[in-house]
Parts: structure tokens; C-alpha cells; sequence
């Protein structure tokens, strides 16, 4: 695994996990990515303010860390990953993530954090889903034709 940290991993988990609490205790929100974005985008403008802050609070959370985490965690990563797509190729990832998220009803984060937190059937089916497709996809792009 590239990059993997258990220091750094734990503390990154358990951000997370607080912030997801966090938006439930004082939100009464879940805390799904794809569905806070998307009904930013196309849905309820009463709850607007509160899905951009959150929206705007992740490229800043990840900037502070990214800053602040290699003199803070001695086994925290000090480079971004490099990945080999163009434009194109960031554009069409983009798209099969949301047209995947939309048929699963949310995204790993909602599913993954919080709706196995919740012990939901739907999110342990969809974490599994997820999985297998995760595992699938790194094995045929590390191992295909």
C-alpha cells in the first residue's frame, strides 16, 4: 500500500468520525459527500449555507493537513499521490463516481462512516459493493491485459 500510516491513518479516522458526529449532533444531517453536494446543486436552497461551509471545509481541512501533518506526524506522508490521467480521465472518474454514488443512494462516506455506524443493512450491502469493485478494479489495473 502506498503511503499507509498507522499514526496518521488513526488520527485521520478519528477526524472523521468526529466530524460526522458532529454534523449529526448539531445538524441532525448525515454526513454523505455525494448528497450533500448534490442537493447543493439541485435541491434545497434553505439548507444551503450549511452544505457550502461543509463543502469548503474539506479542500481546507485537507490543505491544513497536508501543511501542517508532516511536522506534526513523523509518518505522515510528505508528497501527494500521483496518478496517471489526464483531464479526460479525471472527467469521466468524476462522472462514474456520481452516476455510482446515485445508484447506491450515497457514497462511501455516507455509507461507510456513517451508515455502518448505524448498523444500516443498505450500507453494509453497499460497503461490500464497494469493496469487491475496489478490489477488482487494483487487481485489473495492476494486472490486466
Amino acid at each position: 500500500m502506498l503511503g499507509f500510516s498507522p499514526e496518521s491513518a488513526t488520527i485521520g479516522g478519528a477526524l472523521i468520525g468526529a466530524a460526522v458526529g458532529l454534523l449529526w449532533i448539531v445538524n441532525g444531517r448525515v454526513a454523505g459527500i455525494s448528497s450533500i453536494f448534490g442537493m447543493a446543486l439541485f435541491d434545497r436552497l434553505r439548507d444551503l449555507p450549511w452544505r457550502l461551509l461543509f463543502l469548503a471545509g474539506l479542500p481546507l481541512g485537507a490543505a491544513i493537513g497536508f501543511a501542517l501533518g508532516p511536522d506534526m506526524i513523523k509518518d505522515a506522508a510528505a508528497d501527494l499521490p500521483e496518478m496517471d490521467l489526464g483531464p479526460l480521465g479525471l472527467a469521466v472518474s468524476g462522472l462514474l463516481v456520481g452516476i455510482g454514488t446515485g445508484l447506491a443512494r450515497g457514497c462511501t462516506s455516507g455509507h461507510g462512516v456513517f451508515g455502518l455506524a448505524r448498523l444500516s443493512p443498505r450500507s453494509i450491502i453497499a460497503v461490500l459493493v464497494f469493496m469487491a469493485a475496489a478490489i477488482v478494479t487494483v487487481f485489473i489495473v495492476r494486472h490486466g491485459p
